[in-house]
């Protein structure tokens, strides 16, 4: 493995790449440090994990990378933007003009993603009329001397334009380096953290913490992360034929032959959007009883569906499958793979073209779906359970966070594995050795 990373700092096209990708960070972790005008950022994050604040800006601080522990200039990251990608799915299964927009190639997916974009700045400007009143309501996050109407322009104008640059960064991480830009911004907002997390862990085994919980919270980690890592990289193919006609050179009778390929169908599809969906929303309810002067059902509700009970964990477990089916079907049609299909003069061995490679197709999918969204169920299960065990609350053992970063590794491993498997060097998940100017030898 480290050896296929030197092989990929020897490609000047790669080297420049990965630094390119690296600077790009490096901006975007800069302005995370530089808080918006008018916020007491010592204060805020001072006080971020007390009160219904704190749970509405954890929660979402999983996707800004901790920008909101003191509400930089990039408070609301990428969320935004991920927010209108989401919205654009679905409205581009829903909406016929956005159907035929996207069937109309490269022409027709520019000015879908110009749509977004324009969706995620506005998206931005209504999240940040949020924070703002949330933060004039709490007071003490303010600095002194701001007009409430002043502190609310403000707010809303850096976040807007925070959004528009990160777009901009991520967008050209995406262009001109490696791995895909809006979740390397994510990845290094989480990233950041660990070295400090960690030595707080670690620093426990010399307190009421013994060495035996340290090391179980770690192993624990790791089981995880191996679990994430063999159902992200897990799929079904299903085998397809491509029937094509070969004719005789001298004027014999065509013949015909077949190409055969596959469709992978990914256990987990939808990713980490279903966890972070369902975690939103059961955060959202904790505001409940502020909204309603901690009026007695209010809190009932609140304390019913608080993730740390177990009636909590259950309806947030219930959600996640129930965002896995939903989200699945939107990514992933089986009447048109199907049409595809036919249209292309392919076929599923042993399956009828049109509606019964549909039904095979939709039945495979529902199987696989149902593991998928067992495991994220069981992900946003287990780090509480172990945290409950062992005590230890130092570290993010969030399965949200753990999903991110393996994942987001695994596919910037994968694009420099295929970039050196070009040049014909070793990846990073293969082995083998170099082989001189000849290849790559197994």
């Amino acid at each position: 493995m480290w050896r296929a990373f030197l092989d990929a700092f020897k490609i000047p096209e790669l080297r420049y790449k990965i630094l390119f990708t690296l600077a790009l960070l490096a901006v975007y972790r800069l302005g995370a440090a530089i808080p918006t005008p008018g916020v007491d950022a010592s204060s805020l994050s001072n006080n971020l994990g007390q009160g219904n604040l704190g749970g509405v800006l954890n929660i979402l601080g999983l996707v800004s990378g901790g920008n909101l522990e003191q509400f930089s200039i990039f408070a609301l990251g990428v969320l935004p933007y991920i927010t209108a990608s989401i919205v654009m799915q679905i409205m581009t299964t829903a909406v016929p003009a956005l159907e035929k927009m996207q069937k109309e190639g490269p022409e027709g997916s520019k000015r879908i993603n110009q749509y977004t974009r324009m969706g995620a700045i506005a998206l931005a400007g209504v999240q940040a009329i949020f924070f703002a009143n949330l933060l004039l309501s709490q007071g003490t996050f303010i600095r002194v001397g701001w007009n409430p109407i002043i502190f609310m322009f403000v707010v809303v104008v850096t976040q807007m334009a925070g959004c528009a640059f990160t777009m901009w960064l991520g967008e050209r991480i995406t262009e001109y380096g490696i791995g895909n830009g809006t979740s390397m911004l994510i990845f290094a907002g989480i990233v950041h953290r660990f070295p400090t997390e960690v030595q707080q862990t670690f620093a426990l085994m010399g307190t009421q913490f013994d060495l035996l919980a340290v090391i179980a919270f770690f192993t624990m980690i790791l089981i995880v992360i191996g679990l994430i890592v063999l159902v992200q990289q897990g799929e079904r193919r299903i085998p397809v034929q491509y029937a094509r006609k070969i004719s005789a050179r001298a004027g014999g009778a065509a013949s015909s032959a077949a190409n055969a390929s596959f469709i992978p169908l990914k256990i987990n599809t939808a990713g980490v959007i279903p966890v972070i969906f369902a975690s939103s929303i059961l955060q959202l309810i904790q505001l409940i009883p502020q909204a309603f002067n901690s009026a007695p059902w209010a809190q009932s509700i609140a304390d019913f569906l608080n993730t740390r009970g177990v009636t909590g964990l259950l309806v947030e477990v219930l959600l996640i499958i129930g965002f896995t089916y939903f989200y699945t079907t939107i990514t992933f049609d089986p009447k048109r793979v199907a049409e595809n299909l036919r249209e292309q003069g392919g076929f599923v061995p042993g399956v009828r073209p049109g509606t019964d490679t549909q039904a095979h197709l939709e039945r495979i999918s529902g199987r696989i779906t149902l593991w998928g969204a067992l495991f994220l169920g069981a992900l946003a299960v287990i780090p509480t359970v172990v945290q409950n065990i062992t005590k230890v609350n130092t570290f993010p053992l969030a399965g949200t966070t753990l999903l991110i970063v393996v994942g987001v590794a695994l596919d910037t491993l994968k694009q420099l594995e295929s970039q050196l498997a070009i040049r014909n060097y070793g990846g990073f998940l293969q082995k083998g050795k170099l082989r001189g100017r000849g290849g790559f030898q197994q």
